[in-house]
């Protein structure tokens, strides 16, 4: 008789939630720009399986640029249709946001991803090994550094096209990032384009126990990171019973309606908040890089393949600055007198952190890895301001950085010697005399990261510490102004030693790459030279990209 009674309870109960449960709204034609990306990585991973080992070089280098271009005209469609200015919403349920900064970021994103696919895909660089072409990346990932199995490899012409849907799956994640409109899609999107960025840094053809070295760094340290991001979510569900930003936004500023009753006992307690806030930003900052969050940051740099560090260190800064920016305005401007003094002890160390120690460095990668922690105390200069002009300038500013940053570093895969590139800094001595042309574009980039006038470096911090200053963090200003002074010491340094020392007889020689790699370049001096002389209308493109959807 009871099994009767609770098999009729059962099927009761069942019936009540079937007639209850909503269906899914989705609206694909507003996630298309994630949807087209993570397509293209899935038909990328079925081409491994299927097409023959001879064409699928070819096949993964087609699919990833027509889906990222495709993805960036599905970007530029949504904001032509107003979906960054009257139309912007939240879409997917409450999961992500279309307004203007998220389309702004996922447009840079694409853009930037698109020419670093170029630099995967080089193959002239490196003298031919067994009559076959080869790239940046190892034969065979699974064989053993030098190792017979690694050796047949080579030998027999493998290639690890795997990079391709492993870079896809990455942006996929990176354009969800920044647009996440709750904690959980937060989560999920950093582990979506983490895990395939651990992957990629351990590929390196040269130098590979570096290079899995750097892997497990970053692994190991990025797994802390999101430890930290996801117990700050637990605790933040704690305090406002929800992980939807604009529910922990009304709770926060005292206007929320409907308490559960089975949270009321917890909600409020500001001790949940303030942890459960630190915790996550924590997390963000590990992203961007900033001190004290940055020591994965120049061992990973040096010890990745090239091509990855330029995608890497432009696209995820991206990303991160985002969802960080999403975050303070979004979800915390309640409590925006307790996160500020925090963040500008966080901005002062890191601009003056990644310039003093950029001075020690001998190893270009190393150099570059240390002027981006320094770029990204600039950056949250602009995060500090807290209005529509800080967002403005900062999504400006990220903009122009990443191209300058693909560019550098595709110079750095350029100079080689015998034992693949040449990244110490004294093997760059006398390179202006030997390689005129490349010295000449190295040297815009590193003005541009200096900050030099009628570059996008100058453009771009001129509007974020313009932010800052009008934000009432004038003194910010003056330490970032600092910063900069003792940056360009080490920049303008490196410019010295390419023009205006001897070359050695045994010194490396430059490589003549192939299209590919000239494009990634001559894209990132056109974006640097552009953004520096006529900056105005991007600019106003940011403007009109400043509003969050609330």
């Amino acid at each position: 008789m009871s099994a009767t009674v609770v098999h009729g309870l059962w099927t009761t109960t069942a019936a009540d939630g079937i007639t209850k449960i909503p269906a899914p709204n989705i609206e694909y034609a507003q996630l298309s720009p994630v949807l087209i990306v993570l397509g293209a990585a899935v038909l990328g991973i079925l081409a491994e399986a299927f097409v023959p080992r001879r064409g699928r070089y070819y096949t993964q280098l087609f699919l990833s640029v027509v889906a990222l271009a495709a993805a960036f005209a599905a970007v530029v469609g949504l904001a032509a249709g107003g979906y960054g200015t009257t139309k912007k919403h939240i879409a997917a349920m409450g999961a992500i946001a279309v307004d203007g900064p998220a389309l702004f970021l996922q447009g840079t994103i694409l853009l930037a991803s698109i020419v670093a696919v170029f630099t995967f895909a080089e193959r002239k660089l490196d003298p031919e090994a067994h009559g076959n072409r080869v790239d940046s990346f190892v034969a065979q990932a699974a064989a053993v550094p030098g190792s017979d199995s690694e050796k047949a490899a080579v030998k027999a012409g493998f290639t690890t096209t795997e990079v391709f849907p492993l870079a896809l799956f990455a942006v996929a994640g990176m354009l969800v990032f920044p647009a996440a409109n709750d904690l959980l899609t937060l989560f999920i999107a950093l582990e979506v384009f983490s895990l395939p960025l651990y992957l990629l840094c351990a590929l390196a053809r040269r130098k590979r126990l570096m290079s899995q070295e750097a892997a497990v760094k970053y692994f190991l340290l990025g797994a802390f990171s999101s430890a930290f991001l996801l117990f700050g979510i637990a605790l933040l569900y704690g305090y406002a019973g929800s992980v939807s930003y604009a529910r922990i936004a009304e709770v926060v500023n005292g206007t929320v309606q409907n308490i559960d009753p089975a949270l009321a006992g917890t909600m409020g307690n500001d001790a949940l908040l303030l942890i459960g806030g630190a915790m996550v930003l924590m997390g963000l900052l590990f992203k961007v890089g900033a001190v004290p969050f940055h020591m994965w940051t120049p061992d990973v740099y040096q010890g990745a393949p090239t091509p990855v560090t330029g995608f890497m260190a432009a696209a995820t800064k991206v990303a991160a600055f985002g969802a960080l920016l999403r975050l303070l305005y979004v979800v915390l401007p309640g409590l925006r007198w307790d996160w500020r003094p925090v963040m500008w002890g966080v901005v002062i160390v890191t601009m003056l952190g990644g310039a003093i120690v950029a001075i020690t460095q001998t190893d270009i990668k190393r150099l570059l890895a240390y002027s981006s922690i320094a770029h990204a105390g600039f950056i949250l200069a602009g995060v500090i301001a807290g209005t529509s002009d800080g967002i403005s300038s900062v999504l400006f500013y990220l903009a122009a950085y990443s191209f300058v940053t693909i560019g550098a570093f595709a110079v750095v895969t350029l100079v080689r010697d015998a034992g693949g590139e040449a990244t110490h800094l004294s093997k760059w001595a006398g390179l202006g005399r030997r390689s005129p042309l490349v010295a000449a574009v190295f040297a815009v980039f590193l003005l541009a990261f200096a900050g030099i006038p009628l570059t996008s470096g100058f453009s771009g911090k001129f509007a974020v510490f313009k932010a800052a200053a009008d934000g009432g963090a004038g003194v910010l200003v003056v330490i970032g102004v600092i910063a900069s002074a003792i940056a360009a010491f080490f920049y303008i340094r490196v410019i010295v030693l390419m023009f205006f020392s001897e070359p050695k007889p045994e010194g490396p020689t430059v490589a003549v790459p192939s299209a590919l790699t000239t494009t990634a370049i001559a894209v990132g001096v056109a974006v640097t030279l552009v953004l520096g002389v006529a900056p105005q209308y991007f600019l106003d493109l940011a403007g009109q990209a400043g509003g969050f959807v609330r």
